[in-house]
């Protein structure tokens, strides 16, 4: 990018290489070089040539490249499953099953990479609750059912509970020595492909007040440009599970839910910590009266759940419904409604 062509007075620009040729004694020719340079380092030039694309073909391969779920109506929604470069967010009430598709997630990992997999474990911070351990044992047991589309032996081969690193921390200082000591080392020795963070909104809990609003914003976007230099580099999807306020007003509203559901919230966190997210992700629990209208059919013996994309990149705003049972998060076919 040429200094000239930016949007600035002209006096400015032959101000500026004036005093730059006369403090650093170079030609007229090595400051334009220099400027054309910095401005091009500093605008991370988002053009590419045909031979650069080329020579980071495995780059470009991994912004394609999914997790898959397990599932192939939640796969459905998502078009492969969460992408594995970038930060997905799972936000939801309580009860409405974010936990339950992290462990999926977290199992799911180590399959193949022909079943959906990465072929490699995953790390597990926990923030506040006690890690599910015996729901985590039930899963593992289920597999054989949960999975069918995969061939016992290879189900037999991974050793699901020995991938899984479970990682406790309570305050920021902790969650932040976690992530860039403990967790790069894991990455690096290629021991885990997964990130899941369980939850984020319980870190900033009665830390902050109001008027701590700009310490909060640069906690937020340290741990976000953190998270996305580990999953750029090693090629892990981050998955970031979020608690919901309530929404304060109508615009709030509108940008949560789009008009899908009857329920005010919206995620925690704020716009500082939106902006750090490739993909949004909201779980929630009908209730009888909202099941009807949806058109979902009865999944007999269980709550059902809705999964719904907030934004994303390669995706449009939409909705599966899902149900939580002994095998695990299964999707729901709906009925188109009357």
């Amino acid at each position: 990018m040429d200094w000239d062509q930016f949007d600035m007075n002209p006096k400015v620009i032959a101000a500026v290489k004036k005093d730059l040729q006369r403090l650093t004694k170079l030609s007229s020719m090595d400051v334009q070089c220099l400027l054309k340079t910095v401005s091009g380092t500093l605008r991370k030039s988002c053009v590419l040539t045909a031979l650069q694309l080329y020579q980071d073909k495995d780059n470009c391969m991994s912004q394609q490249q999914k997790l898959s779920l397990g599932c192939s109506v939640l796969d459905n929604l998502l078009r492969g499953g969460i992408p594995v470069v970038g930060i997905t967010e799972l936000a939801g009430e309580s009860s409405a099953g974010k936990t339950q598709i992290s462990l999926q997630l977290s199992l799911s990992v180590q399959y193949p990479y022909e079943y959906g997999g990465l072929e490699s474990g995953a790390v597990y911070i926990c923030t506040e609750d006690v890690f599910p351990n015996k729901r985590l044992q039930q899963l593992i047991d289920q597999q054989h059912k949960f999975r069918a589309d995969v061939p016992l032996d290879v189900i037999q081969k991974i050793k699901f509970g020995n991938s899984i690193f479970i990682e406790h921390v309570a305050d920021l200082d902790t969650f932040y020595n976690c992530i860039t000591k403990r967790i790069t080392l894991l990455l690096s020795r290629g021991m885990v492909r997964l990130v899941v963070i369980d939850s984020m909104a319980a870190l900033f809990r009665g830390e902050f007040g109001a008027k701590d609003s700009v310490t909060k914003a640069k906690y937020l976007q340290t741990f976000g440009a953190k998270l996305h230099s580990l999953s750029s580099r090693y090629r892990t999807p981050i998955l970031c599970i979020n608690q919901v306020t309530d929404a304060v007003d109508e615009t709030d509203v509108g940008q949560s839910n789009f008009g899908l559901l009857d329920k005010n919230v919206s995620p925690a966190l704020g716009l500082t910590w939106s902006n750090q997210l490739l993909m949004r992700l909201m779980a929630s629990r009908l209730t009888q009266s909202q099941q009807s209208p949806v058109g979902a059919l009865q999944h007999i013996g269980s709550v059902l759940r809705t999964l719904r994309v907030v934004f994303a990149p390669h995706l449009p705003q939409s909705f599966c419904c899902y149900a939580v049972d002994l095998e695990g998060v299964k999707g729901v076919k709906v009925k188109s409604p009357l």
